[in-house]
């Protein structure tokens, strides 16, 4: 699971296949699916894709009345809140299921203003990271007990953007909104790493993965001035032509969630990072700002570190 083992497979698939396309031909009736953010963005993508052919899907929401208005009854809602570990457990203890094929970790905040959560936490890291961290953990048993399980970890290009920072992981000094997103995405890719080591005896597997840049709900928090300054959009708050030829659509941007998740092209890859519904080439920082996958994104003895340091922090929260 190092930098060595990120070589594509020439899946056959692109940046701009949507999830229709990678689930094409397959039949998925009796899967189940956990998806959180599966009502909203790539997420309620992910969930059509999945209905579509068939499958199972439970959401945990934060928005529970919203998640119903808009998924009606293409799946199931539970409420759940990544930043509130007490109800992330107790949708963990309320799930009765005999297997779960897929847990697919979508849900996520970006580049929000300084926030505390819990114990002092950043907001970012604590739901991207320690929520989903939470849930799987709190899922284990489930987890381990359905072999051929897949557990997929939402992570994003920003990974470039900083690694973990281990002298002050919530920031209590000098927070950078895209530095706090970027480390929490670089902990999803880590946490995938060592989840896969995990999963290694009772046969199932992790991956992360950059979904791609896509128009969602997930800019939120960015003003329109700085969705401007950066060349998303233009003076009328519609995307550029730039962004338009070069984003995907969230029909695209779900697609390589849904290849991880299927794709027999990753069986013994666990934890593997994946684009372009494919596993993503090794980079450095002064060579690729929006592609591929740094090295310290895919490090087995910070992946390790980072696991212990979320195991106390949830043990003692």
């Amino acid at each position: 699971m190092a930098l060595t083992d990120q070589i594509p497979t020439q899946s056959g698939f692109h940046g701009k296949s949507t999830g229709d396309e990678v689930l094409e031909g397959l039949d998925l009736r009796g899967k189940v699916a956990v998806i959180t953010g599966g009502y909203s963005g790539i997420g309620l993508e992910t969930t059509r894709s999945l209905v579509a052919k068939g499958a199972r899907v439970i959401v945990p929401a934060r928005a529970v009345e919203r998640a119903k208005e808009t998924l009606g009854s293409l799946a199931e809602v539970a409420p759940m809140d990544l930043a509130d570990l007490g109800s992330v457990r107790a949708f963990a203890a309320s799930l009765e299921l005999p297997k779960l094929d897929y847990l697919l970790l979508n849900a996520g905040v970006m580049a929000c203003p300084e926030t505390r959560v819990g114990p002092g936490w950043e907001s970012q890291l604590a739901v991207n990271h320690f929520g989903h961290f939470a849930l799987t953990a709190a899922l284990m048993d489930l987890v381990r007990a359905s072999e051929g399980i897949r557990v997929i970890c939402v992570s994003s290009a920003a990974h470039k953007l900083s690694g973990m920072r281990w002298d002050d992981l919530h920031f209590t000094t000098r927070y950078d909104k895209w530095k706090a997103y970027g480390q929490s995405k670089t902990a999803n890719a880590l946490f995938a790493n060592g989840l896969a080591r995990r999963l290694r005896d009772s046969g199932g597997l992790a991956f992360s993965l950059h979904p791609g840049a896509i128009f969602t709900p997930l800019q939120r928090h960015l003003p329109l001035e700085e969705q401007q300054a950066m060349g998303w959009v233009g003076e009328d708050g519609q995307p550029t032509e730039r962004a338009r030829s070069s984003w995907k659509t969230p029909e695209q941007g779900c697609s390589t969630t849904l290849w991880a998740a299927t794709s027999p092209k990753l069986e013994g890859k666990p934890g593997v990072y994946c684009e372009d519904c494919d596993v993503a080439a090794p980079t450095s920082p002064s060579s690729a700002r929006f592609t591929g996958v740094d090295a310290h994104a895919c490090d087995d003895a910070d992946a390790e570190r980072l696991w212990e340091i979320t195991e106390a922090a949830l043990a003692s929260a």
